[in-house]
């Protein structure tokens, strides 16, 4: 009986061993015989991509020294900004910063980042550009920031702000975020001889944390170099991380012409002027909108005395709808365009007149 039982097991190992070998031949004849019966998985490397999360304490160092806070003393109290030392010349330092930081300013002053406090003189400024030049002694200066390229920054680069967010308390702030954007065309309010103006300005938008304080300090890059000026904070509660800043290369333009006494002079074309948004209520446009059929544009609602754009045959009611072929939804866009010509240069209007469409080619003058 145990002998039986025995040659039983015995009987059933060699089935199981020889069941075995059989199932791994069968199954290495189909891998052999049929090598796509199993799907192929391809790996295709498509760019090679570097991703590294360096500190940037060494850019920092490169630039903080440059940074100053800039305290302006108005009627209506005290306020705070920023601004660096862009370049120092015949024993004078020049400081770029913010025209709304020091708007209507009495006295000025600047603190570097070893306490001492100047007393700074306006070398110039203009509203329309938001940039301002201040100068202080020469022997003041701790550092000079090295400027770099906004065009040559690209989406993604690493980027850097210094300033004094919301009070003194917080000064030389380091916020660090990434450009997210440029060539980023944003609608702000500027204020001229107590005047209200829409403008449309050409930004460099980023995440780095940009607060009111920040307005006239720097933007760099991961190599510490200035690439541009942080002027704007667009915030809601719906929108967060969206900070701009005006690209270098134009705060620089402007800031030689200041140093060197020039008057910035913009072109102009005499008119008065309402928005099309804003004139769909009044009972003198709708006729006018509704027969030229469009939901956006500016109205010419009137001239200044042989203006410009009297002398090339515009008249009241005329709607503007684009600038040299680009679209013009408002007088700010209308003014941005504008103000990317110089005095004698000829732009081309193209405007609506009871419903038809056409081209009026307008001398700019000063």
């Amino acid at each position: 009986m145990v002998e039986k039982k025995k040659n039983k097991i015995l009987r059933n190992g060699i089935i199981l061993i020889i069941t075995f070998f059989l199932g791994a031949i069968c199954l290495y004849g189909i891998f052999y015989f049929f090598p796509n019966i199993i799907g192929t998985t391809v790996t295709k490397l498509e760019k090679d991509v570097t991703v590294t999360d360096e500190g940037i304490a060494d850019a920092v160092e490169k630039l903080y020294d440059a940074v100053v806070v800039v305290t302006s003393y108005t009627d209506q109290g005290i306020s705070s900004g920023t601004g660096f030392v862009y370049k120092t010349e015949d024993e004078t330092a020049y400081i770029l910063t913010n025209t709304h930081v020091i708007n209507d300013a009495n006295d000025i002053y600047v603190t570097f980042t070893d306490s001492t406090v100047v007393e700074a003189n306006i070398v110039g400024s203009d509203v329309y550009s938001d940039i301002a030049v201040l100068s202080v002694d020469e022997e003041y200066v701790l550092s000079i920031a090295q400027m770099g390229s906004s065009d040559e920054a690209r989406l993604g680069d690493t980027v850097f702000a210094i300033g004094a967010p919301i009070d003194s308390a917080f000064s030389w702030s380091v916020t660090r975020g990434i450009v997210s954007g440029k060539d980023r065309l944003v609608e702000v309010d500027l204020t001229d001889e107590g005047i209200r103006t829409p403008m449309i300005v050409n930004t460099i938008q980023t995440d780095a944390a940009i607060n009111n304080g920040n307005s006239g300090g720097p933007l760099a890059n991961s190599n510490g170099e200035v690439i541009g000026i942080t002027s704007i904070k667009l915030a809601s509660e719906t929108i967060e991380g969206m900070g701009f800043a005006i690209p270098i290369e134009t705060a620089i333009d402007y800031a030689e012409q200041l140093i060197d006494g020039n008057e910035i002079n913009r072109p102009y074309l005499g008119i008065s002027m309402i928005d099309v948004t804003n004139a769909y209520m009044s009972r003198e446009y709708y006729d006018i909108i509704r027969k030229a059929n469009v939901t956006s544009g500016v109205i010419v609602a009137g001239f200044t005395e042989n203006s410009p754009a009297l002398q090339a045959g515009l008249e009241v009611g005329d709607i503007i709808i684009k600038v040299d072929g680009n679209d013009v939804p408002s007088n700010a866009y209308l003014r941005y365009y504008l103000y990317k010509h110089t005095v004698g240069d000829e732009m081309t209007l193209t405007i609506i007149r009871d419903g038809k469409e056409r081209d009026i080619k307008v001398m700019l003058t000063d």
